[in-house]
């Protein structure tokens, strides 16, 4: 295979649209927008959730609660769930990740102390509760803070 004989699969594109090129295309005059209206002139149409001047739904609806721009969302994992690691292991963010024990890190991790631990582990997170980190090193880990 070769650069000039790649192409793109059948079907997979469609010819672009040519506008305005005269009656028998049937894109001509108008093309394709019908007759006035906001719709047909440049730049024209209704910014979403307009609602033809009905009050819209985003305004219609109360507004509650704060949302504190400024908040730290930690993705939390249970001291039971680092059973999964072999014993001695170093446990990273990366580690965590691809074992599927977190989705994303958002502002960082921080280890809860729900459940047992029965493997040594170092376990690297941004914060650790006092319970956690009681019950690793109890299991003879340490608990770093990154």
């Amino acid at each position: 295979m070769k650069l000039h004989e790649l192409h793109p699969a059948e079907g997979s594109t469609t010819a672009q649209k040519r506008l305005g090129r005269g009656t028998g295309s049937g894109l001509g005059k108008t093309s394709g927008k019908g007759h006035k209206g906001a719709k047909a002139r440049s730049g024209g149409g209704k910014r979403p959730g307009f609602e033809g001047g009905q009050m819209p739904l985003y305004r219609r609806v109360p507004k509650r609660g704060f949302n504190n721009i400024f908040g730290t969302e930690y993705a939390e994992v249970n001291v039971e769930r680092l059973d999964i690691f072999n014993d001695g292991d170093t446990v990273t963010l990366d580690m965590l990740l691809e074992a599927g024990i977190i989705r994303k890190t958002l502002d960082g991790v921080k280890i809860l102390g729900n459940g047992e631990l029965t493997k040594k582990l170092t376990v690297q997170a941004n914060k650790f509760t006092a319970v956690a980190k009681e019950k690793i090193e109890a299991a003879g880990g340490k608990a770093e803070v990154i």
